[in-house]
């Protein structure tokens, strides 16, 4: 199947006080998924939720399409929890894993997807063995940790090489990603754009989103 124009708004950007109301917000106006980041402390310098708020979050969005952007050690430790919680996509970095098919294995035998992620520094070549298992690839634009940081444009030769190589996987991008910066993205062949600020703080989601999609949409063709 050809791959899809996908905008998936990134959660930690919203009222995390009142997050069920703002991500049926964002899907109400088009989002397509939701992306949801968790850090560990560790392998970012950053902490941000686990897999209770995931599931209580699952609790009051019954359908949605949940990925969750695991930025830890260990990814391995929280499949079952997180597939518990209603997980559907489970994207983890494979830099600090040193079996990441057999970590694939335990995510397709829970029951959701597997997308493997890369930080800037990775190689994109080091995805190449693993691309049989993966459904989703995440390229990051930014340094995974923190948001607000500027789009590194350097990362798109990446996403061209995925492209190329495997044309019908869904190659996301995450980090700095917004109006100015989706054409970009589109034209190398990004079809999952994960935007925080740019979508969640828009003071129109509906329009944001929608332009961005449109823009995908466009180079798919």
């Amino acid at each position: 199947m050809a791959p899809q124009a996908k905008i998936g708004p990134s959660i930690l950007n919203a009222d995390l006080a009142n997050l069920a109301a703002e991500s049926q917000k964002l899907l109400d106006n088009g989002a397509d998924y939701l992306h949801l980041d968790v850090m560990d402390g560790n392998f970012v310098p950053n902490l941000t939720f686990g897999h209770p708020m995931v599931k209580c979050l699952r609790n009051h969005i019954k359908n949605a399409y949940f990925e969750t952007h695991m930025m830890v050690n260990s990814p391995e430790q929280w499949i079952e929890p997180m597939a518990d919680a209603g997980v559907n996509l489970y994207t983890f970095h494979i830099e600090p894993v040193k079996d990441v098919c057999n970590v694939c294995r335990l995510v397709q035998e829970s029951g959701m997807k597997v997308g493997l992620a890369i930080k800037p520094a990775t190689k994109v070549e080091e995805l190449a063995r693993y691309m049989e298992v993966a459904d989703v690839v995440l390229v990051m634009t930014v340094e995974p940790g923190f948001g607000g940081q500027s789009f590194m444009a350097d990362m798109m030769p990446k996403v061209e090489w995925l492209r190329c190589n495997y044309p019908n996987i869904d190659i996301e991008v995450d980090g700095g990603v917004g109006p100015k910066t989706i054409e970009c993205c589109a034209k190398s062949g990004a079809n999952m754009i994960v935007s925080g600020t740019a979508v969640v703080g828009a003071p129109d989601q509906r329009q944001a989103i929608t332009q961005m999609r449109e823009v995908v949409q466009r180079y798919l063709k």
